[in-house]
């Protein structure tokens, strides 16, 4: 148990070994700090990354997933996004910031992925006016950007380090989106299906470590929903002008249970045993569960 001044909003240990367990959090002043859990007195890396408060934070490169160097990411309420390689002090390697003249957005969530070789990287970002938009780390640009119409409360890749499958984002208003990222059109971007999935805000999507195609989402209303995506019989079709278009597939509910009267906020699988999962919710409980007969799917 570790206290600290400031408090935390949020944590990753994506960019560190196995062997380091070095944790990064993002704190409500900003802050972007290292701990070494076994000497937490003092963070081995520090920085102060944005003016207002890091809401979401992941990283990537650490713990055997992705290629490439050991980055974090982190989105602030302060409408930049900044990419960090803690063996390069004070100065992010990218920083995301409205361009001149447009309106900062809070931003709610980040994710990393396409990280399958030394050069190829992209960081998702959610905001709360329904915007998501794709930044390509290698030629360091925006790659795309879409609108969902509601605040995008959680993004995330189905694998950080393969070649982009699919994208889920989960929304303010109860429903989700399931982005094909494997065919990317010039002008109508990625296909995506999406399902209301409640009336109350969907907080958290997963994906199964074990099968990329299988997903939780935990929600507004205290319950957990699991899904599974199936692809249809061709994933990408030529248009009337030759141009490759992606082909949506479609998403079924395989079960969902209701733990709690508060919101479920945060949520995690284990790497190892298949179907162990963790949550917690606002009624300050952490509750541990198996999810059963995932093999038969």
């Amino acid at each position: 148990k570790i206290e600290k001044p400031k408090p935390i909003k949020c944590g990753t240990f994506g960019a560190s070994s196995l062997q380091q367990r070095y944790l990064a959090t993002g704190d409500f002043d900003g802050n972007l700090n290292i701990w070494n859990l076994e000497a937490p007195e003092i963070p081995v890396y520090s920085v102060k990354g944005h003016k207002e408060i890091i809401n979401s934070i992941d990283g990537v490169g650490g713990l055997g997933i992705g290629e490439g160097a050991p980055e974090i990411v982190t989105g602030s309420r302060d409408g930049t996004v900044k990419v960090w390689d803690p063996r390069q002090n004070d100065t992010p390697v990218a920083n995301m910031e409205p361009v001149q003249g447009e309106s900062k957005r809070d931003c709610w969530t980040v994710a990393f992925g396409n990280a399958y070789n030394q050069e190829e990287r992209v960081v998702c970002a959610g905001y709360d006016n329904g915007d998501i938009k794709l930044f390509d780390l290698k030629t360091m640009s925006l790659r795309w950007e879409t609108n969902i119409k509601n605040g995008v409360c959680s993004v995330e890749f189905d694998r950080k380090d393969i070649n982009m499958n699919k994208l889920v984002a989960t929304s303010l208003e109860g429903k989700f989106h399931v982005f094909d990222m494997r065919t990317q059109h010039p002008t109508k971007g990625f296909a995506s299906v999406s399902e209301k999935a409640q009336k109350s805000t969907i907080w958290q999507v997963r994906h199964l470590p074990q099968n990329r195609d299988i997903f939780m989402t935990s929600g507004g209303s205290g319950s957990l929903h699991l899904w599974k995506y199936e692809y249809p019989a061709q994933r990408s079709k030529k248009d009337s002008e030759g141009s490759e278009l992606g082909v949506a597939g479609s998403v079924s509910l395989l079960q969902n249970v209701t733990l709690s009267t508060q919101p479920i906020s945060s949520l995690d699988w284990s790497p190892d045993k298949k179907g162990l999962c963790v949550c917690g919710a606002f009624d300050q409980t952490v509750r541990v569960l198996i999810v059963t007969k995932l093999n038969k799917i």
